[in-house]
């Protein structure tokens, strides 16, 4: 046996301790602190790149204030949490954050202001200070830009209307330039106090991973050069710490189901295989359908060329919609498929010179063409023109 608990390597486990973000776990409960007298806290915004401790550490200190309220015998704070992009719609978001006060909304019916109003109500029957932390923020303007802003507009200035509890947010968001989609006033309340989450380094990573591995694993199954490994693979990507502790989950279990009595380098390096190809894979599957198309498109004009073109992209892609009976998008709108696919990664797109004929785009296949064939071989639409 390897493992003790792999559970403590989940992205949700919350430790006793967290190592390397005491500075942003303080300036947090200070900032949250005032609650516990009955005060309203200011709101917060929370930015950092994905892995970076944004989410752990405000459910961190919102259990330390748990605890702190026990412990003062307070009982007029109350918290709310809820996943943006989880909950999909801002009727899904007032609908959550009404679950926590205890209003029952349906799951759909209600017009918007009707759920707003039974969450206004419900908080004044509460009289509380309650905290609302709005995970992954960015979801609800990035969906419809409107729509979000109106209903953050009007949870911003729900103090305004409320006369026995008060609200304090905390949005959480990994997009450092969600500022510039939030219209000023919703940027002007949210952002009262503003904390940076800096990507973690390799030796952080390897603090992390230390502390976690005495918890995961047996006593010296785990070597130091595995998690170093695991550290300096995920610093590359912007210090994710997810990455860090799924490499050293993964590698573990490779161990493991290799009947190995230690997690070495080499099953780390095995293990980050393994999660790349199930990564991609699950992104390529998720794409909307006419992205297949457009991918199956490159894929096979690779097979004949490595110089590929927009316009020829455009060209396959319409004989595939007519082999499948549909109607093809516009030239625009493929080229906008085109660029999205560029910024998951999926293609490389590349502007080049041709002359007096202007510019144009070079695209081909940015990953592993092994996951791409796989993926589409397997979708129920892609397969028939892969597979006739």
């Amino acid at each position: 046996m390897i493992f003790r608990d792999r559970s403590v390597l989940r992205h949700d486990f919350i430790p006793d301790k967290l190592p390397c973000r005491e500075k942003e776990i303080e300036e947090l409960a200070s900032i949250l602190a005032p609650a516990l007298r009955g005060e309203l806290p200011s709101n917060v915004f929370i930015y950092g790149k994905p892995g970076t401790g944004k989410t752990v550490v405000v459910r961190y200190v919102l259990t330390e204030l748990m605890d702190a309220m026990k412990e003062l015998k307070v009982n007029y704070v109350r918290l709310g949490y809820t996943n943006c992009r989880r909950a999909g719609t801002p009727y899904r978001v007032l609908s959550e954050l009404c679950d926590t006060i205890d209003v029952k909304v349906p799951f759909t019916g209600l017009a918007t202001d009707e759920v707003f109003t039974r969450f206004k109500k419900g908080l004044e029957r509460k009289r509380c200070v309650f905290i609302a932390v709005l995970d992954e923020i960015d979801a609800l303007i990035r969906k419809n830009r409107d729509a979000g802003n109106e209903v953050l507009y009007r949870l911003t200035r729900i103090n305004v209307d409320l006369k026995k509890s008060k609200v304090c947010f905390i949005g959480i968001t990994n997009d450092v330039t969600l500022n510039e989609y939030l219209d000023g006033p919703v940027l002007s309340c949210l952002s009262e106090r503003e904390l940076v989450f800096p990507p973690y380094d390799a030796t952080q990573l390897s603090i992390i991973l230390r502390e976690r591995a005495k918890l995961a694993f047996r006593e010296g199954v785990v070597s130091e050069d595995a998690i170093k490994v695991c550290a300096a693979l995920a610093a590359r990507e912007h210090g994710d710490a997810r990455k860090a502790l799924d490499l050293l989950r993964v590698a573990g279990e490779i161990a493991e189901r290799k009947g190995d009595s230690m997690v070495s380098e080499e099953h780390v390096l095995e293990a980050q295989k393994e999660l790349e190809y199930g990564h991609l894979f699950e992104a390529i599957k998720k794409l909307p359908l006419h992205s297949r198309l457009v991918l199956l498109s490159v894929y096979l004009l690779e097979k004949r060329t490595h110089k590929i073109f927009t316009g020829d992209v455009y060209s396959k892609y319409e004989d595939i919609c007519s082999m499948l009976d549909m109607s093809p998008l516009s030239q625009r709108r493929v080229s906008e498929l085109i660029n999205e696919l560029d910024s998951m990664g999926i293609l490389n797109v590349r502007v080049v010179s041709m002359g007096r004929y202007g510019r144009s785009k070079k695209i081909s296949i940015a990953c592993n063409k092994k996951v791409v064939r796989d993926v589409l071989s397997g979708d129920e639409w892609c397969s028939v023109v892969l597979n006739p």
